[in-house]
């Protein structure tokens, strides 16, 4: 796989009829994301809990990264609670990970 900034990119459609990353294309990936991510063991998901001082200050930042996923078309799992809130990435379309996974999860921590 070419070097992809992930910063730089756009999420593409996906509708299915392409592999889920593999292994090594999550790995040469992962360097771009921020500490707090997470690997689901099936290699489907990747995770990131999000902590704040309070309840309004989660909310505003689940606001901000709904108003992305919308931009950019890739609907991340957004679970908020008092002071988190957890973000979970995944490509449904192909049952496993794809570059828009990294793309949100990039943006989205420049949102933190």
């Amino acid at each position: 796989m070419p070097e992809i900034i992930l910063a730089n990119q756009k999420c593409e459609a996906c509708e299915g009829g392409v592999p889920p990353l593999t292994k090594q294309e999550i790995d040469d990936l992962w360097p771009q994301l921020a500490e707090g991510w997470n690997l689901s063991d099936d290699q489907k998901m990747i995770t990131r809990e999000f902590d704040f001082d309070d309840f309004a200050g989660a909310l505003k930042f689940v606001n901000k990264v709904g108003s992305l996923a919308e931009e950019e078309g890739h609907h991340p799992n957004i679970y908020l609670t008092w002071g988190k809130a957890v973000i979970k990435l995944t490509t449904h379309a192909i049952d496993g990970l794809s570059v828009n996974d990294f793309v949100m999860a990039v943006k989205t921590d420049k949102l933190y």
